[in-house]
Parts: C-alpha cells; structure tokens; sequence
C-alpha cells in the first residue's frame, strides 16, 4: 500500500512517499526548484517521489495534505476582522492568494494529479507534526510535545502516542505563540522570518542575557509553561510585513540594520567584511547589544520550552519524550530538556519542521486512520534524490569538465583526507541527499577542525556569512563521549539529526577550535557505520592518520542557495566558491591551478 504525504503553501513544501507504513522517499520542494524555502506546490517533490519507486498516481491508495485548509482559512477570517482596519492589508492578501490555489486543496490535487476525490484525506497540522516524530520514534508509547509558529488555529500541543494511536490532550492557541515570539526578535534582529532563526542561536552565545526580565514584559508563562504573549508589543496577527509594533521598539529600541554586517569584540572582523570601519568600537558596542538581546530571548525560549516538557512529564508520567514542529529544532534547547527533565530518552526526527509534516502526514494516514502497525524507525535521513556513477561521469564528459576516478574506497578516502590535512576544503556529494535543513555527510563541505583559521577560510572562501555562525564537528557515535559531554551517544537519535547542542570537553577545546563555539558548545553529528558507512569510513580515516576523528562540516550551498542536489549544482558552487576539491561520488574534480 502506497500513501503520500504533501505539506505545503505556507512554507518548506515538500513529499513523503510510504510504503506498507516505511518511508521510501522524502524530500523539500527546494531541492529540486533552487527556490530557498519554496512553499509552492511541490510537484517536482511528488515526481521525484513516485519515479523513485517507479509507480504512477494510480498507484496510491491514499493522499494525505498536511493540515485542514478551511480551518486555516477561519483563523485568517477571524483574525483579520476582529483587528480591521490595521489588518487590510493582510486581509487583501490573503483573498488573493487563499481563494485562488490554498483553499481548495482537494480540487487542487485531483487536477494537478489527476485522482478521484475518495483518495484525499487530511490530517491536522499538529497531528501531522506529532505523527512525524512519534511514528517514526522507536518508541511504542511516548509523551509527544509539538511547538511551531501556527498550525490552523494551534501553536502547541502536549500529546501521548501509544502503538498506532496518538492522542493530542491539550493545546496552545494562537496567537499566543512560541515560534511566533522567537520570530518577532528575528525580526527585530535583522534576520528574516523562517529563515534567520538559526542564526538568533548562533547569535546568543555572543551576548549575555542582560534583557530576560524585559522578554518576559511581552510574554506571561506560567510554572506549567503555559504562555500568554502581550499582543500590544506585536503585528503578526495584522500585518503581513511587520511582527512587531512601536510599544516593542520602545523597550527594546530600535532594529538592527538588516543589511549592516554583524561582528563584536567576541567574533572579531573577518577580512571579508572588506576594510574595518572607522567607528569600529561603536558599531561593536552597539551590536553587542543585539547579541545580548538574542543571548535574552534564547534564555526565554529555552526556560519555556523546559517548563513544557517538565509540565508534559507531570501529565503523562512517560520516560519518552518525542517532539516535532519549527521549534523542535532549537537544539540548544533540545539538550536543556535532556538535562533538566525526567525524560531519559527524546526523538526528534530530521525535519521537524513543516516539510516533515508530509511525513507524519502519511504515517497518520496509514497507522492513525487506517489503523495498520507499526514497522518502522527513521534511523537516518537519507530519503532524497541520488545520482548514478554513469549519471555523474555522463554530466563531467558532456561539459569537458577534467576529473579523476579512484574506484578503491580507501583510496578515495586517503585522497581526500590528505587534502584536508592540508588546509584544503572539500565538497562531498554522495548517496542520497539529506531529509531536513541538516547536511549530514552526504551533501556537505568539510574542513579540518583543528585549524584555528578554518572557521574564517571556510566563510570567505564559502559561504560568505555571518562570523558568530558556528561550524558542526561530524564525529563517530563510538568516540563521541570523548570529546563531547554526552553520555551513551549511540542512544540519542537527536544527536545524529544535528539536533542537540552540547559542551565540547574542555580539553578537547584547543583540540577543535573551528568547531568549539564561543561558548565551549558544538553542534554536533554524531555518524554511525551502519546508516552512512562511506561518510563513517572518511571520518575514521582522518582519525587514523590525525588522531581526532571529527571533521567540520556545513551544508553544501552558497548563502542564500538551497543545499545541492545533482551533480551539476555541486559543481557550479564549487566552481563559484574557493572550495578546492569536488568529491562526486568516486569522481574527483580539482581546481584548474594558475
């Protein structure tokens, strides 16, 4: 039995294709436009899914969208009138874009895929994102926790999965919001919405959290983490431009510059910032400010989401604690509910956001409304879109493009690693390309992380971005402890989805310094044999000629780009970038010394 899962029109569109209740392909709609964050219709997502397995349309028993469109569309209604006229605009907007494709979501599949009525089905949109985690977990009962911005009208749940069947007992509503706080100070701190999040938790461990006390003026939490946002300090439920108002600027002053660059006396100036500025130690003073701000409503953020899960714990008495939606993937906060609840063990899957909702979309379908059993564990997050060796070779022909086969595994792997031992920089295409916003090892760029100068390299050679954005370490689950304050690594899967922020030990500071944050902290992967052996066997190799068996990774994308998918795309960031070596596959493309 084939069912697909469709998220999309808000978002991080994106396809899930099950089989029998087993996932067999997944992936974002932005892998395959190049469009960052695309929210349309994810056609190309949906193709890719089907030619994967070689099926057609007619061969799905079921399609399920993500959430239901109508209750949606009653929120926007409501919201709007109840705030005219400050919300014409968004109200304009939202006649414009809702009564044309996002309303009729059934009429909208039937015509693009050509399939009768009886096949469509609808989830809600947290019990899409509390499917996507609890279905996929290895747990047979969990305590299921679910934050994001909004759904229909939810912004949180607690839930309890047990077996097949998830029960959803309480919720938040909007627009008392978490995700929708979090990205007011987005905002605020010159980053855009959905985008700019990750970069406020890199941005913290830069700042102190001077400004706690003024983050809880605009948001009331009780000890249970229940939560109350003070709406004369936001916009978002009237305006389609703005998420926050004068009453906000008034106590926390005025917005960062969106498009000044970023740096304090902590980060430095990085040389592709160009020449340092006259008023160097003003613009540093005044962007510590920022810092402090974002280090204040990362403090909230984490102080709330720990009360949730305590609050879940209390209510449920589970020891499993699974968690899904945007918020899900704060993974400084994910460790900080680790370390200060009961809960022994939490799984979050790859995508916790709203493209992994097309996941919990179609497991909900097959286990939730069809009631079949479960038989599957999302161990690894390799559901994407892989390209053949002929496929490869074929496109390096055709463009002229001069390369080297080392067929020999080890080989390859002594290549490379000898390449990163000398300070060289290297895009690693392989397999399938990852499920989520994580590059885990199959389309990355890795570095050395014992160069104290590689954090600065790989952003002027690379990706050009802001110097607080720190660096993940990819180490083997094996060795993990010994380098990082984590105890029985190979039990957390968080931990293998880039999902957890954790100490870096203190001496194996020095050791790792283009990975170890400004806080002592990294991002860490953790890699095992069983699920990435080619990226595990590289990584051991470094080990075994270094002595240190991490390497730096980051996603393989240029700022502003979607991460790679084909052969072509990682070559053309290569090519436009000071990466110094093209790995595809066993194809091995150098730059052209001058």
């Amino acid at each position: 039995m084939y069912i697909l899962g469709i998220s999309c029109y808000f978002h991080d569109a994106a396809a899930t294709l099950i089989k029998d209740g087993v996932v067999i392909a997944a992936a974002e709609e932005e892998r395959f436009s190049r469009i960052k964050h695309d929210f349309e219709f994810p056609e190309n997502a949906i193709n890719f899914c089907l030619n994967l397995e070689g099926i057609e349309v007619e061969d799905l028993e079921y399609i399920v969208f993500f959430e239901k469109p109508f209750v949606k569309f009653e929120r926007l209604l409501l919201c709007t009138m109840q705030t005219f006229p400050r919300s014409m605009k968004l109200f304009r907007e939202a006649m414009i874009t809702w009564l044309g494709d996002k309303l009729w979501i059934k009429h909208l599949l039937q015509s693009k895929l050509g399939v009768d009525s009886s096949k469509i089905l609808f989830s809600e949109h947290h019990l899409s994102h509390a499917a996507s985690s609890f279905y996929c977990s290895p747990f047979d009962e969990a305590a299921i926790l679910t934050v994001d911005g909004v759904g229909e009208w939810t912004t949180a749940t607690l839930g309890i999965g047990r077996g097949t069947d998830i029960k959803l007992l309480k919720e938040i509503r909007f627009p008392n919001s978490l995700g929708l706080l979090y990205s007011a100070f987005t905002a605020f701190l010159g980053f855009e919405v959905n985008e700019g999040e990750y970069k406020v938790m890199g941005m913290a461990p830069f700042g102190e959290p001077k400004y706690v006390d003024q983050v809880y003026e605009v948001v009331n939490v009780d000890e249970e983490g229940g939560f109350e946002l003070d709406m004369d300090y936001f916009s978002f439920h009237y305006s389609s431009d703005k998420t926050f108002t004068k009453k906000f600027e008034k106590l926390f002053g005025e917005p960062r510059d969106p498009k000044a660059e970023f740096f304090t006396d902590a980060s430095g100036y990085p040389s592709y910032f160009g020449e340092k500025p006259s008023n160097y130690e003003e613009i540093a003073k005044q962007n510590q400010y920022y810092a402090d701000i974002a280090a204040s409503i990362q403090v909230v953020t984490e102080q709330i989401m720990v009360k949730m899960a305590n609050y879940v714990y209390k209510e449920t008495g589970l020891k499993h604690l699974c968690m899904a939606g945007g918020v899900a993937l704060n993974s400084v906060a994910n460790r900080k509910i680790l370390s200060e609840t009961p809960f022994e063990d939490i799984y979050i899957q790859p995508a916790a956001g709203d493209g992994g909702a097309s996941t919990g979309a179609a497991l909900y379908g097959y286990h939730g409304l069809l009631g079949k059993p479960r038989n599957f564990i999302m161990e690894h997050a390799y559901w994407g879109e892989e390209h053949s060796p002929a496929a490869t070779e074929a496109f390096l022909k055709e463009n002229g493009i001069p390369y080297e086969l080392i067929e020999d595994d080890q080989k390859l792997f002594e290549r490379v690693v000898d390449s990163i031992q000398n300070g060289k920089v290297i895009g690693w295409h392989q397999g399938r390309f990852e499920w989520g916003p994580r590059a885990l090892g199959n389309r990355s760029i890795l570095a050395d992380p014992r160069s104290k100068e590689m954090k600065d390299i790989v952003n002027v050679k690379i990706k050009f971005r802001e110097p607080f954005r720190p660096f993940a370490p990819s180490i083997l689950v094996d060795r993990a402890g010994e380098y990082f304050d984590i105890d029985e690594p190979e039990k957390h899967y968080p931990a293998r989805f880039m999902l957890y922020v954790t100490n870096v030990r203190e001496e194996k500071r020095e050791i790792l310094p283009a990975i170890t944050h400004v806080d002592g902290t990294g991002r860490l992967q953790t890699v095992r044999k069983d699920t990435n052996p080619k990226y595990y066997k590289l990584i051991e190799t470094f080990g075994d000629a270094t002595g240190v068996p991490v390497l730096l990774n980051t996603s393989f994308n240029l700022k502003g780009e979607p991460v790679v998918n084909t052969p072509a795309e990682a070559f053309s960031s290569f090519s436009a970038s000071g990466m110094d070596l093209l790995v595809l596959g066993n194809y091995l493309v150098t730059k052209n010394e001058k």
